[in-house]
């Protein structure tokens, strides 16, 4: 009976306003980057937006470690993919500027493609050297700027909850430019919307994201992004429920 009148109330009241808040978020984005600094408008009606669907859905959040990030300080932010509320929960709750790491089919949707673009989102277009070439060409001018990165090693989302490997280039990245990477640990989303049943009615679930100790570059070349890689991927598992520890292989990736 609750999950009937969960998804009842999904369906006449949340997503409507979804809809709306998401056009309306893509043109206030596309409109304060043409005329505006893209730094601010990228990313502050993104972050309204994430935490708008995460309590307009009525999901708890919870939020530990903030205390960890230093204020000024630019970092290479890592996480696990259980879901599509994940980028919602980091949009919504890291309350770090930063811009996101994404694949270049995202660019395609409507009004959301549009809005990244103009906010200076980095598209991975993985048809051709010359491409990846030019998307960590961008990411190294604006991590230059102070912004942060947000990035999903594993590159696709999980089917079972549990992580894949890491694909190296956000530890490159960060040898290269000598930041701190920061591991971030999302449990939950998988319960909310896993990817088996992609864009039907959210299950009420709990969120949380837990927010590490940055790892600092120890020297620079292949060790430390080794090293940055390895320790990145223990911790995230160390904070993920029990039942979803150990690697799985994703046929994504």
């Amino acid at each position: 009976m609750i999950t009937l009148l969960y998804r009842i109330y999904q369906t006449l009241i949340a997503i409507p306003l979804i809809i709306i808040y998401t056009i309306l978020t893509a043109i206030m984005v596309s409109v304060g980057c043409a005329i505006g600094n893209p730094h601010f408008w990228g990313f502050y009606p993104g972050q309204w937006w994430g935490a708008f669907i995460c309590r307009i859905l009525l999901l708890p959040v919870k939020v530990e470690g903030r205390e960890n990030l230093q204020e000024g300080q630019s970092y290479v932010f890592v996480s696990n993919h259980q879901g599509a509320f994940d980028i919602f929960l980091i949009y919504g709750f890291l309350h770090r500027n930063f811009k996101w790491m994404m694949k270049y089919q995202i660019g395609k949707i409507p009004f959301v493609g549009f809005a990244c673009r103009k906010s200076h989102q980095i598209f991975i277009d993985k048809r051709g050297a010359k491409k990846i070439k030019a998307s960590y060409d961008q990411a190294r001018e604006i991590l230059k700027d102070g912004i942060s990165l947000t990035v999903f090693p594993e590159g696709a989302r999980s089917f079972t909850g549990h992580m894949g490997y890491f694909r190296r280039g956000a530890f490159m990245l960060a040898d290269e430019l000598q930041l701190p990477v920061v591991p971030l640990t999302i449990n939950g989303s998988i319960k909310v919307m896993p990817r088996t049943r992609d864009w039907h009615f959210a299950n009420w679930h709990p969120l949380q994201l837990t927010i590490h100790k940055p790892i600092a570059p120890q020297g620079q070349g292949p060790e430390n992004v080794k090293h940055t890689m390895d320790e990145s991927y223990q911790t995230i598992m160390s904070a993920l429920s029990p039942e979803l520890q150990g690697f799985e292989e994703n046929p994504d990736q």
